[in-house]
């Protein structure tokens, strides 16, 4: 019987709730990130996150592992490449952002991924680049410059941008190229073997930065029930539940549908910053997701 096509799959209400749930948790990790800002160092907070995700996930990867050995030693490269750019690279970087900027700044930022993963397709893979493709990357550059300006676009002649903002950008160029590595040499490894292999290269990466970011403190870190609570959370729900999630909403829905749920990030960072830091959005972030959105859609059509 041949396979159905992704694009006529019916989305029932669990595949539903498999596109929502990582985008509320991802904006959730952006709160956090913020809350986090001046108790916890945030590459130190990010080394930490996936050293305890990496325990959580052991047990059940463990086997795997030494199933797959031949397969890990034959894609160390990749492997390698993928954790410094996934684990090490773009999760610390989001929390760099997060100690000058703002969580809706930062998953607006984030949610333009597609305009990158096209040039990034395009000059690196060979990817063929198609009308609509150009428009949709426009329309969200456009998008992503309103928001870096608040909406003033005399400061694209000042270039007075928040450096939190430029940080969120390096991060999605960081995850773009990750996503083209997932997509064009991706090794027949099970999800949890993957996933636990590149916390092990990104932790093992991020290591000695960690480590001169904690000896280079004015303060010493203290460890309390807020920093506990905050770890758990980025451990666990961004971190492997939400991972796990997207990955089964792909295996549902196709490759199409779910970039789309990918804006509703911003959206629900707009609504938990609202509620949980008094922070309002702004009227340029309606401007710039509805860019975003629009170049998302015109990019993503066949």
């Amino acid at each position: 019987m041949p396979a159905s096509n992704p694009s006529t799959r019916r989305i029932d209400w669990t595949t539903l709730f498999l596109l929502t749930f990582p985008p509320l948790s991802w904006a959730g990790n952006a709160i956090v990130g913020r809350l986090a800002a001046g108790t916890v160092p945030p590459v130190a907070l990010n080394w930490a996150r996936w050293v305890l995700a990496g325990m959580l996930l052991a047990p059940f990867a463990w086997r795997g592992v030494v199933e797959h050995r031949a397969v890990l030693r034959r894609h160390a490269g990749v492997i390698t490449a993928m954790g410094i750019l996934s684990i090490a690279s773009y999760n610390a970087l989001q929390y760099l952002a997060l100690t000058s900027s703002t969580p809706i700044n930062v998953t607006l930022i984030g949610a333009s991924t597609p305009l990158f993963l096209i040039v990034i397709g395009a000059l690196c893979f060979g990817e063929r680049v198609r009308p609509w493709h150009v428009a949709g990357a426009l329309l969200c550059m456009v998008g992503v410059t309103f928001v870096l300006v608040r909406g003033e676009l005399a400061r694209l002649a000042q270039l007075d941008l928040v450096p939190g903002d430029l940080y969120m950008l390096a991060a999605t160029i960081a995850w773009s190229a990750y996503t083209w590595l997932l997509r064009k040499q991706r090794p027949a490894l099970p999800l949890p073997v993957l996933l636990f292999a590149q916390i092990v290269t990104g932790v093992l990466a991020s290591a000695p930065v960690t480590a001169w970011e904690l000896l280079t403190l004015d303060q010493p870190l203290q460890w309390n029930g807020k920093v506990a609570g905050i770890l758990l959370y980025v451990a666990t729900i961004p971190s492997l539940l939400a991972y796990f999630a997207w990955d089964r909403a792909i295996a549902r829905a196709g490759a199409q549908l779910p970039v789309f749920f990918i804006t509703l990030t911003p959206v629900f960072a707009a609504l938990l910053s609202t509620v949980l830091l008094g922070d309002w959005p702004r009227w340029y972030h309606g401007v710039g997701l509805a860019a975003i959105a629009a170049g998302i859609w015109l990019a993503q059509r066949r």
